[in-house]
């Protein structure tokens, strides 16, 4: 069974002016039919004229062009107005003179530069016509010549409608393009923060302990093993993001899975941070982005606790529900302040965003009896 949409596909694959060639041959073949003689427009009521040589040359004229009509509108327009006078003057009434008004909307909608100058040839070539048909026995009054352009106006008016409408949708389209670039670049920032704080920050706080365990060999080689770990899985991880962003990758961040939940938290303690992790509830097989962005939140927050308040005990809590993903990350602020740099306040700012994009709730605030507690409530309804 033929597809239409595979064929409508090969089709758009031609050239435009093979595509528009069928309906000027149909206009044409339509005219040359004996029933159709003298059914034409008329302008002037000048009686129907017998078909001779000049007939064949003035439906070639009207009809052939157009193929260009939107590769070179301006050509079809010239041509098919010259078939259009010459079919008037001798009074052919051809079918093929319902060319004229298609030229014009294609030249209304398709024409780039010279377009009034084109109108107001037009105009000004539409008197010496009318004054050439009743010079030669035309009866039709001024109202009938001035309701005739009138008529040629509105099909000009058409094509300019169709222009305009195309622009804005043209603009609008580019706007869209603007926006989902920014929003990719947000998106892209917000990752590479993310990742690249987590590890980094951890490097720090390891390599800075190591400074003070030159006098226990053992300690120090296992705090040098975790600065080395954590550095190769920044560098899987930056690789990673840069798969994501080649051109003919199809593919958003592959979402994290409880065990690189396990795996986040046992990064931290390596990193001198004591971390216990509790889940309650069975992780959603299709939690997609809510998933995603619990792993971004508990990955922050540990984040935030190795900078702000190193070896403090910090808590996780998650907890998977049917609709929804709760997560808690506390610290109870008895540790000090961490080796790594303060950090620029985006992280958490980004957390509320990529929660609120959910249409979750999110919370970062210290506590009454000392320490920070971040919270987020994320909805697991929107699988991606």
């Amino acid at each position: 069974m033929i597809d239409p949409r595979r064929v409508m596909s090969l089709w758009q694959r031609y050239d435009v002016v093979v595509r528009d060639l069928p309906f000027g041959l149909v206009v044409a073949a339509v005219s040359l039919m004996p029933a159709m003689h003298g059914k034409g427009t008329q302008v002037g009521d000048l009686p129907a004229r017998p078909f001779d040589e000049l007939a064949l040359l003035v439906i070639a004229l009207e009809c052939l062009p157009l193929a260009v009509r939107r590769r070179w509108p301006a050509v079809c327009l010239a041509l098919v107005t010259l078939g259009f006078v010459l079919d008037q003057l001798r009074a052919y009434h051809v079918f093929a003179a319902t060319a004229m008004p298609i030229a014009l909307i294609s030249a209304g909608a398709h024409l780039e530069h010279h377009r009034r100058a084109t109108v107001a040839l037009l105009s000004m070539a539409y008197v010496p016509l009318a004054v050439a048909l009743n010079r030669i026995g035309a009866t039709e009054r001024p109202e009938g010549y001035v309701v005739f352009y009138l008529a040629l106006a509105m099909a000009w008016g058409i094509g300019a409608w169709l222009r305009s409408t195309r622009a804005a949708e043209a603009e609008r389209r580019l706007r869209v393009a603007e926006a989902t670039r920014a929003a990719e670049r947000t998106r892209i920032a917000r990752e590479l923060h993310d990742v690249v704080t987590h590890h980094v920050t951890a490097m720090v706080v390891q390599a800075e302990a190591a400074r003070y365990l030159t006098a226990a060999p053992d300690r120090l080689e296992t705090t040098l093993t975790a600065v080395t770990d954590t550095g190769r899985r920044a560098i899987a991880d930056l690789r990673h993001m840069l798969d994501l962003l080649k051109a003919d990758h199809d593919h958003d961040v592959s979402t994290p899975s409880p065990g690189d939940l396990h795996s986040l938290v046992e990064q931290t303690r390596q990193a001198g941070q004591p971390v216990r992790l509790t889940e309650e509830g069975t992780p959603a097989q299709s939690a997609g982005s809510a998933e995603f962005v619990t792993y971004r939140v508990v990955q922050e927050a540990l984040t935030n606790a190795l900078k702000h308040a190193h070896g403090s005990a910090t808590v996780v809590r998650v907890r998977y529900g049917e609709k929804e993903i709760t997560v808690e990350v506390g610290n109870d602020g008895s540790g000090s302040r961490g080796a790594a740099p303060a950090g620029s306040g985006r992280g958490l700012a980004g957390l509320r965003e990529r929660v609120a994009a959910l249409g979750g709730e999110f919370s970062a605030d210290p506590q009454a009896g000392g320490g920070f507690v971040v919270r987020a409530r994320i909805p697991a309804g929107n699988p991606s």
